[in-house]
């Protein structure tokens, strides 16, 4: 057996036996796990910030680890603040983001429709990691919901599709491998370059009207390859490297969308456009 077969067949036991033995300890944190002030269904919007922002997490994320960092700096800012699961699959906790994108899309609708049922706000604004940055874009353009957001933010977002540095083109080569990606984690199979998936969203353009797209991408992205995938064409997009607001930033694909306050300044002039300040280096102490 060749040895990237035992590597990705070990893999795939190693992640399973994780979520099984994370399983008791998930749940009692997903329950008890504070949210710093996000969300809270009770909030309505202000006046200075209107809409709520729905953070949607990448994927093996879930609606609380994803955001530690960015939901308290966006509530500390006076938004209201929410976060979805999605993607679920049976028997796997904690980890998310791995069912069908398309279905995950659906769960985002519903969720949304929550939201702005709580607050009474006509229209919500969506940050998303990796997949999240990506998924909302099915949700608006096939399932209605440019009528009910006003922008999108993706963080390192998979717009186009990831060849995760060129391995995903082995999986034809395993087809035992392949078989259970597309079969035991589809969210990952509908990811790849060129699948399906990725066709039919990019299919007539990257935009839909009525909605604002922000990208915000690093170029030491190990998961989005190459980085630029992410970037959007179309009107009413910016695409953003965060190197090009600070060269000192070294984030990767995880540390951009969980703990780098050079991106969480991005984010907040994104969501908020007409009080934008620059972004250095030095957005890092705000």
């Amino acid at each position: 057996m060749l040895p990237w077969k035992h590597f990705l067949r070990a893999l795939s036991v190693l992640l399973l036996t994780a979520a099984a033995t994370l399983a008791p300890m998930a749940s009692a944190q997903a329950t008890t796990a504070p949210s710093r002030g996000w969300n809270d269904f009770s909030c309505k919007p202000s006046a200075a910030h209107p809409r709520p922002v729905v953070l949607v997490h990448g994927t093996f994320g879930n609606s609380w680890d994803n955001w530690l960092g960015l939901a308290p700096y966006l509530v500390n800012r006076g938004y209201c603040v929410y976060s979805l699961d999605y993607g679920q699959l049976p028997n796997v906790p904690f980890f998310h983001g791995l069912g069908p994108v398309d279905k995950s899309a659906e769960q985002l609708d519903a969720y949304v429709d929550r939201v702005l049922a709580a607050t009474g706000a006509a229209e919500a604004d969506l940050v998303g990691h990796s997949q999240g940055g990506m998924m909302p874009r099915y949700y608006l353009k096939f399932l209605g919901g440019a009528e009910k957001v006003n922008a999108l933010v993706g963080i390192a977002p998979d717009n186009h599709g990831t060849t995760l540095l060129g391995l995903t083109k082995l999986l034809p080569y395993f087809p035992g491998v392949e078989k259970f990606v597309t079969e035991k984690t589809p969210g990952l199979a509908d990811q790849v370059a060129g699948s399906p998936f990725i066709t039919k969203l990019n299919e007539g353009g990257d935009t839909v009207p009525g909605v604002t797209y922000t990208v915000i991408a690093t170029k030491y992205d190990e998961v989005v390859t190459p980085y630029t995938s992410g970037f959007l064409s179309g009107d009413n997009v910016t695409n953003v490297l965060i190197q090009d607001k600070c060269a000192l930033d070294l984030s990767e694909h995880v540390a951009i969308g969980t703990v780098d306050r050079v991106t969480f300044h991005e984010v907040a002039n994104a969501l908020d456009p007409a009080h934008a300040t620059p972004t250095t280096c030095l957005s890092v102490i705000g």
